[in-house]
């Protein structure tokens, strides 16, 4: 077996007979990610490009209460100018897009909470477990006021239609296990973490063994037929939603562990 450990205690990351196993690992905080964990993410998926030894990945959060609950929000703190909301969707644009277009099966294992930026990653994987106790959404709207990227809106759309994506953006909702499979959020629901890990380890060790370039060339067809809005397409609502007085009252309130009081501006 080999085992090559990350640096980066907040992201963990090990190869053991060809699959991939990242972590996010800060329970302490429902394993949000920092924009070093975003990026440590994006490297090893280039990383994954490059090594043909490498068949599966698997996403999955430390311990059994989140998967990932998205992005750190003390670090929106430093918002201060249009460029900053510009650049950090960009960002997330990119982060995600290189995690879509990784070239193995991506297996998420989702135990818990799997919100906002931690649902988007999800979205971007090939293959879902959950829990009976998992939960995905984008509560935005009830917790920060800001908007999802123009292709997380595009993934999910693929995913679940356009219906039931402003269901779920618009009644800020958590959508359980049951449903979530039925929704195709989920691939399979797992009665516990440790029969999920190992459902994860057993997928991941079935898709290793097809033929890889079936699976690449037909993961990439997939992308390709799906439109995703372009930054140019969404800039105008990336900047109406982060330059809003209600944004920055969201993530106060978020931070201070109040409700919000929104005022549409």
């Amino acid at each position: 077996m080999n085992a090559s450990p990350s640096a980066d205690e907040d992201l963990l990351y090990t190869v053991a007979d060809g699959i991939g196993r990242l972590t996010f690992n800060r329970p302490q905080a429902r394993n949000a990610l920092t924009f070093a964990m975003y990026e440590r993410m994006a490297a090893i998926c280039e990383e994954i490009n490059a090594d043909r030894s490498i068949k599966a990945l698997i996403l999955t959060g430390a311990g059994d209460k989140a998967f990932a609950a998205g992005t750190d929000i003390s670090q929106f703190r430093a918002f201060k100018t249009a460029q900053d909301a510009l650049d950090y969707e960009a960002r997330i644009d990119r982060v995600l897009g290189a995690l879509e277009q990784c070239r193995v099966p991506v297996i998420a294992a989702i135990a818990g909470a799997c919100t906002g930026g931690g649902a988007g990653i999800a979205a971007c994987c090939d293959f879902r477990i959950g829990t009976a106790a998992t939960r995905i959404g984008f509560p935005i709207a009830r917790t920060l006021g800001n908007c999802l990227s123009m292709s997380n809106i595009s993934r999910l759309i693929a995913l679940v239609g356009p219906a039931r994506t402003k269901d779920m953006i618009f009644t800020a909702r958590l959508i359980e296990a049951p449903e979530a499979l039925a929704l195709g959020l989920l691939n399979e629901v797992t009665p516990d973490v440790e029969t999920l890990q190992r459902r994860a380890t057993e997928t991941a060790q079935l898709m290793a063994s097809h033929a890889p370039i079936t699976l690449e060339v037909t993961k990439e067809a997939v992308r390709r037929i799906r439109r995703t809005l372009s930054r140019d397409e969404g800039e105008d609502l990336i900047l109406r939603a982060y330059m809003s007085e209600d944004f920055r009252e969201g993530m106060e309130a978020f931070l201070g562990k109040r409700k919000p009081e929104w005022k549409g501006k």
